[in-house]
């Protein structure tokens, strides 16, 4: 287990994000269209892991990796939730999110596999805010566990792991 924080309050997760290094687990996620969105094949990824599009930090993360994806080469990003698909649709097309993907964890075991659903604390069944950036030979190149689940991610470090 992991453990990260929620208000201050420590939250634990059900596992550890994958190591460095390691084969990034396969996943398959129900995208906003209800088609399959999975780890795309000899391109990289970034994976901008939250609890939900519907809170104020969660939907900046979204916008921001939004900005970033338009000058990242051969990488894909997916901003990943349990939101149901419906509520990812309609944010992205209120707010003209184009050059990224959203999936939904909802009918899959990506928190478990990835080690980020929350097992304790008012977000339990939730995903902590986490990053996990895959190369294009599907090994993982960097993660991050955000201390603070209602602080944003590093970036910066995100992107520079793909350079």
């Amino acid at each position: 287990m992991a453990t990260t924080a929620l208000g201050g309050n420590p939250v634990s997760t059900v596992g550890e994000l994958p190591a460095v290094g390691a084969p990034a687990p396969s996943f398959s996620l129900v995208g906003s269209d209800f088609s399959t969105v999975t780890l795309p094949e000899g391109s990289r990824a970034v994976l901008n892991i939250f609890p939900s599009i519907d809170t104020g930090i969660c939907a900046a993360s979204v916008r921001k990796f939004n900005e970033l994806a338009s000058g990242l080469e051969n990488t894909t990003v997916i901003n990943v939730s349990q939101d149901l698909p419906f509520a990812q649709a309609r944010f992205c097309g209120a707010e003209g999110i184009e050059n990224v993907q959203v999936g939904s964890g909802f009918r899959t075991s990506f928190g478990d596999d990835y080690g980020v659903k929350l097992v304790d604390g008012k977000f339990e069944g939730l995903l902590a805010r986490s990053v996990v950036v895959v190369d294009a030979d599907g090994s993982v190149l960097y993660t991050e566990l955000v201390p603070e689940i209602g602080t944003e991610p590093n970036y910066d470090a995100a992107i520079a792991a793909l350079a």
